[in-house]
């Protein structure tokens, strides 16, 4: 048992997998949906992603407001 290595799979991992399932059924003429669902596991993790760095943005964003709001006041 000593030396193995358990590997897991993340959310990027998985939305991967699941838009190569979809596309390889839909191929495989096995489902008939558009291509915006068949590939919309990717597109949940840009979304993921960009709702992430929308998230940064504006907490800097804040960040930068209030200390300068407190350098004026201790001016």
């Amino acid at each position: 048992m000593a030396g193995r290595t358990y590997r897991s799979i993340g959310l990027p991992g998985i939305a991967t997998l699941l838009a190569g399932v979809f596309t390889a059924l839909r191929l495989a003429h096995k489902i008939s949906w558009s291509w915006w669902w068949v590939l919309s596991p990717l597109w949940a993790m840009v979304g993921i992603v960009v709702l992430i760095f929308a998230g940064i943005v504006a907490t800097a964003a804040i960040d930068i407001h209030a200390s300068r709001r407190n350098r004026k006041r201790h001016q």
